[in-house]
Protein backbone atom coordinates (compact mmCIF):
# COMPACT_ATOMS: atom_id res chain seq x y z
CA UNK A 1 0.00 0.00 0.00
CA UNK A 2 1.15 3.51 -1.21
CA UNK A 3 1.98 6.31 1.30
CA UNK A 4 -0.79 8.37 -0.06
CA UNK A 5 -3.66 5.57 -0.18
CA UNK A 6 -2.32 4.61 3.45
CA UNK A 7 -2.35 8.20 4.88
CA UNK A 8 -6.13 8.19 2.97
CA UNK A 9 -6.83 4.69 4.01
CA UNK A 10 -5.78 5.99 7.89
CA UNK A 11 -7.85 9.31 7.45
CA UNK A 12 -11.36 7.87 6.49
CA UNK A 13 -10.35 5.48 9.85
CA UNK A 14 -10.22 8.62 11.81
CA UNK A 15 -13.03 10.65 10.57
CA UNK A 16 -15.61 7.78 11.01
CA UNK A 17 -14.17 7.17 14.32
CA UNK A 18 -14.92 10.93 14.92
CA UNK A 19 -18.28 10.21 13.45
CA UNK A 20 -18.85 7.81 16.45
CA UNK A 21 -17.74 9.87 18.86
CA UNK A 22 -19.76 12.58 17.90
CA UNK A 23 -22.88 10.47 17.88
CA UNK A 24 -22.46 8.96 20.89
CA UNK A 25 -22.01 11.73 22.71
CA UNK A 26 -25.32 13.44 21.10
CA UNK A 27 -27.29 10.74 22.11
CA UNK A 28 -25.67 10.44 25.79
CA UNK A 29 -26.32 14.53 26.19
CA UNK A 30 -29.76 13.95 24.61
CA UNK A 31 -29.98 11.18 27.28
CA UNK A 32 -28.78 13.30 30.24
CA UNK A 33 -30.96 16.72 28.95
CA UNK A 34 -33.74 13.90 29.41
CA UNK A 35 -33.01 12.91 32.73
CA UNK A 36 -32.72 16.25 34.27
CA UNK A 37 -35.91 17.23 32.26
CA UNK A 38 -37.63 14.42 33.81
CA UNK A 39 -36.19 15.35 37.47
CA UNK A 40 -37.45 19.19 37.02
CA UNK A 41 -40.72 17.72 36.26
CA UNK A 42 -40.75 15.62 39.61
CA UNK A 43 -39.84 18.22 41.69
CA UNK A 44 -42.08 20.67 40.44
CA UNK A 45 -44.74 17.90 40.84
CA UNK A 46 -43.70 17.11 44.49
CA UNK A 47 -46.40 19.53 46.11
CA UNK A 48 -48.95 17.43 45.19
CA UNK A 49 -47.24 14.72 47.34
CA UNK A 50 -47.57 17.25 50.11
CA UNK A 51 -50.98 18.02 49.35
CA UNK A 52 -52.35 14.56 49.30
CA UNK A 53 -50.31 13.64 52.58
CA UNK A 54 -51.81 17.28 54.10
CA UNK A 55 -55.73 15.49 53.24
CA UNK A 56 -54.67 11.96 54.92
CA UNK A 57 -53.67 13.71 57.79
CA UNK A 58 -56.33 15.53 58.06
CA UNK A 59 -58.92 12.86 57.85
CA UNK A 60 -55.75 10.41 59.94
CA UNK A 61 -55.62 12.93 62.74
CA UNK A 62 -54.15 10.32 65.11
CA UNK A 63 -51.41 9.29 62.60
CA UNK A 64 -48.30 9.55 64.64
CA UNK A 65 -45.88 10.37 61.65
CA UNK A 66 -46.72 13.93 60.68
CA UNK A 67 -43.65 14.29 58.45
CA UNK A 68 -44.21 13.84 54.62
CA UNK A 69 -43.26 10.06 53.25
CA UNK A 70 -41.34 9.08 50.85
CA UNK A 71 -42.33 9.38 47.62
CA UNK A 72 -41.70 7.00 44.49
CA UNK A 73 -43.24 5.48 41.34
CA UNK A 74 -42.35 1.86 40.20
CA UNK A 75 -39.89 0.79 37.47
CA UNK A 76 -37.77 2.59 35.45
CA UNK A 77 -39.79 3.63 32.47
CA UNK A 78 -43.08 6.21 31.77
CA UNK A 79 -44.93 3.08 30.77
CA UNK A 80 -44.43 0.76 33.74
CA UNK A 81 -44.32 3.15 36.49
CA UNK A 82 -47.63 4.52 35.32
CA UNK A 83 -49.58 1.44 34.63
CA UNK A 84 -48.14 -0.12 38.10
CA UNK A 85 -49.65 3.31 39.81
CA UNK A 86 -53.09 2.79 38.58
CA UNK A 87 -52.95 -0.66 39.74
CA UNK A 88 -51.99 0.51 42.92
CA UNK A 89 -54.58 2.46 42.87
CA UNK A 90 -56.99 0.08 42.12
CA UNK A 91 -55.92 -2.33 44.65
CA UNK A 92 -54.24 -4.67 42.12
CA UNK A 93 -50.78 -4.58 43.16
CA UNK A 94 -50.27 -5.17 46.89
CA UNK A 95 -46.60 -6.29 46.74
CA UNK A 96 -43.09 -5.11 45.16
CA UNK A 97 -39.86 -6.68 44.78
CA UNK A 98 -36.77 -4.87 45.26
CA UNK A 99 -33.44 -6.45 45.01
CA UNK A 100 -31.45 -6.56 48.13
CA UNK A 101 -28.25 -5.60 45.80
CA UNK A 102 -30.24 -2.31 45.29
CA UNK A 103 -30.43 -1.07 48.94
CA UNK A 104 -26.85 -2.10 49.44
CA UNK A 105 -25.71 -0.16 46.43
CA UNK A 106 -27.45 2.57 47.37
CA UNK A 107 -26.96 2.62 51.04
CA UNK A 108 -30.85 2.56 51.56
CA UNK A 109 -32.45 1.62 54.87
CA UNK A 110 -34.60 -1.90 54.82
CA UNK A 111 -38.18 -1.37 54.60
CA UNK A 112 -40.22 -2.64 58.33
CA UNK A 113 -43.74 -2.92 58.69
CA UNK A 114 -45.36 -0.54 59.62
CA UNK A 115 -43.42 2.01 56.78
CA UNK A 116 -45.93 4.81 54.47
CA UNK A 117 -44.88 6.27 51.04
CA UNK A 118 -46.51 8.03 48.52
CA UNK A 119 -46.87 6.51 45.16
CA UNK A 120 -46.40 8.61 42.08
CA UNK A 121 -46.27 8.35 38.67
CA UNK A 122 -43.47 8.74 36.57
CA UNK A 123 -43.82 12.72 36.89
CA UNK A 124 -44.43 12.27 40.03
CA UNK A 125 -48.00 12.91 40.43
CA UNK A 126 -48.90 11.56 44.12
CA UNK A 127 -51.08 8.95 43.62
CA UNK A 128 -51.74 7.01 46.76
CA UNK A 129 -50.53 6.53 50.42
CA UNK A 130 -50.10 2.57 51.23
CA UNK A 131 -48.18 0.96 54.43
CA UNK A 132 -45.99 -1.83 54.28
CA UNK A 133 -47.59 -4.91 55.91
CA UNK A 134 -45.18 -7.72 55.21
CA UNK A 135 -41.65 -7.55 54.32
CA UNK A 136 -39.75 -11.22 53.45
CA UNK A 137 -36.10 -11.56 52.00
CA UNK A 138 -36.62 -14.18 49.27
CA UNK A 139 -34.09 -15.81 46.90
CA UNK A 140 -34.75 -14.58 43.45
CA UNK A 141 -35.55 -18.33 42.32
CA UNK A 142 -37.54 -19.21 45.09
CA UNK A 143 -40.42 -16.49 44.28
CA UNK A 144 -43.77 -18.32 44.28
CA UNK A 145 -46.43 -17.90 42.36
CA UNK A 146 -48.28 -16.72 44.74
CA UNK A 147 -46.11 -13.82 45.27
CA UNK A 148 -46.41 -12.79 41.67
CA UNK A 149 -50.41 -12.90 42.34
CA UNK A 150 -50.21 -10.51 44.83
CA UNK A 151 -47.38 -7.84 42.84
CA UNK A 152 -50.09 -8.10 40.35
CA UNK A 153 -48.61 -7.16 37.31
CA UNK A 154 -49.24 -7.78 33.72
CA UNK A 155 -50.94 -11.50 33.81
CA UNK A 156 -50.18 -12.05 37.41
CA UNK A 157 -48.09 -15.20 36.32
CA UNK A 158 -44.97 -16.53 37.92
CA UNK A 159 -43.65 -16.99 34.28
CA UNK A 160 -44.04 -13.31 33.28
CA UNK A 161 -42.72 -12.01 36.93
CA UNK A 162 -39.68 -13.87 36.66
CA UNK A 163 -39.27 -12.34 33.00
CA UNK A 164 -40.40 -8.75 33.15
CA UNK A 165 -38.20 -8.90 36.59
CA UNK A 166 -34.98 -10.67 35.67
CA UNK A 167 -34.81 -7.82 32.57
CA UNK A 168 -35.14 -5.20 35.24
CA UNK A 169 -32.23 -6.52 37.51
CA UNK A 170 -29.87 -7.08 34.58
CA UNK A 171 -30.91 -3.02 33.83
CA UNK A 172 -30.05 -1.88 36.81
CA UNK A 173 -26.64 -4.04 37.72
CA UNK A 174 -25.22 -4.23 34.84
CA UNK A 175 -23.88 -0.19 34.14
CA UNK A 176 -21.99 -1.23 37.73
CA UNK A 177 -20.30 -3.91 36.79
CA UNK A 178 -22.37 -6.47 38.47
CA UNK A 179 -24.48 -9.53 37.15
CA UNK A 180 -27.91 -11.00 37.54
CA UNK A 181 -27.69 -14.44 40.06
CA UNK A 182 -30.96 -16.47 40.12
CA UNK A 183 -29.04 -16.65 43.97
CA UNK A 184 -29.27 -13.24 44.77
CA UNK A 185 -31.98 -11.77 47.50
CA UNK A 186 -35.48 -9.69 46.53
CA UNK A 187 -36.55 -8.21 49.29
CA UNK A 188 -40.38 -8.80 49.14
CA UNK A 189 -42.71 -6.17 50.49
CA UNK A 190 -46.22 -5.84 50.83
CA UNK A 191 -48.44 -3.38 51.35
CA UNK A 192 -52.13 -1.84 51.51
CA UNK A 193 -53.52 1.22 49.92
CA UNK A 194 -54.92 3.14 52.71
CA UNK A 195 -55.58 5.98 50.78
CA UNK A 196 -55.70 7.57 47.31
CA UNK A 197 -55.58 11.22 46.09
CA UNK A 198 -58.88 12.82 44.77
CA UNK A 199 -59.65 12.20 41.18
Amino acid sequence: MSKILLWNYLKSIFVFLAAIIIANSAVLGCANKSEDKHMEEIKKNHRSVENLWRDFLEDNPNNRNRETPLSFYFCDNEKDANECAELVVKGIKQATATSLWWYEKNNETLPKVGDLYVVTNWNGYAQAVIETIKVEQIPYNQITAEFAEVEGEGDKSLEYWKRVHEAYYRREMEPHGDSFDENMIIVCEYFKTIYLVEK
